[in-house]
């Protein structure tokens, strides 16, 4: 079971649903909950601004209110923590946008699970940016939580989108102190012919789990390339699943992120707490 977890929280969205879902998985897990809240400030001061007294003014007045947010995002988190007694530390940081991520990606390679805010797209945030970061270079599970998503989570009907790629193996992998305590695995199967006796099928996944001592059935599913990720969510919408297992495809090239079909559609229209590895 993960010991210990990495949580992201925002200071620039909203804060109670990744300390809802945080705290919860934690009290579950039993596990050590280490938070960190990044305040997010200029790389530069703009030129426009004249005389070194007026331009230390505006960095000090920018480092103040990049604290403040950060301090309020953990006051909330600490709150909670303490109420739900859960082993907690907290720490705040001041750092430009691409340090931050470089940063906290770095920190959640010694963490056995990384909890982070569904980006808010919507909402112009450095925030957004992060949770990207953090599934492409930690290096371990990831588990986003739902803007929208209020209160604890239940974690025991579990759903796994699996198309037999590495990703996936590579998810299932991570899942599996979630699934050793799940009441219900479903492997969502989406355009995979029933009769297929591929050594990466649905089939072959639900007897591998069976090795395992868990039971899982299995939904399948047609839908067009760009139907998969609605396919998906609305078959766990209907099952009831709590918690849905995938791969995060995607890689950076240069300075610019690029993202598969399905994690990219997953990662705007989020409806189900979501683990992904990378």
């Amino acid at each position: 079971m993960p010991k210990s977890i990495l949580v992201h929280l925002p200071s620039e969205q909203q804060i109670r649903p990744i300390t809802d879902g945080a705290i919860s998985v934690a009290m579950s897990l039993g596990a050590r909950v280490d938070a960190i809240s990044i305040g997010y400030e200029s790389a530069n001061i703009s030129f426009a601004v004249e005389g070194g007294t007026a331009v230390a003014a505006v960095y000090e007045m920018e480092h103040e209110r990049a604290l403040a947010r950060t301090e309020a995002a953990i006051a909330v988190f600490e709150a909670e923590a303490r109420n739900a007694g859960i082993a907690y530390t907290c720490k705040s940081l001041i750092a430009n946008p691409a340090q931050a991520g470089e940063m906290l990606s770095a920190t959640s390679r010694l963490y056995d699970l990384t909890i982070v805010p569904q980006p808010e797209y919507s909402h112009d945030s450095y925030d957004n940016s992060i949770a990207l970061d953090i599934l492409f270079g930690s290096g371990g599970p990831v588990l986003f939580v739902p803007y929208t998503h209020r209160g604890p989570l239940p974690l025991k009907r579990v759903g796994i989108a699996w198309d037999g790629s590495r990703m996936a193996a590579r998810a299932v992998r991570d899942a599996m102190p979630f699934l050793n305590v799940a009441t219900d695995i479903t492997i969502i199967s989406i355009n995979e012919d029933q009769a297929s006796t591929a050594p990466t099928s649905a089939a072959a996944l639900a007897q591998y789990l069976a090795g395992h001592g868990m039971t899982a059935r299995i939904e399948r599913m047609d839908a067009d390339r760009g139907q998969i990720q609605p396919t998906i969510l609305s078959i766990a919408a209907d099952a009831g699943i709590d918690l849905i297992v995938m791969g995060g495809y995607g890689h950076s090239r240069l300075q610019e992120r690029l993202l598969g079909g399905v994690t990219r559609a997953m990662l705007h229209a989020m409806t189900v707490p979501t683990l992904m590895s990378h």
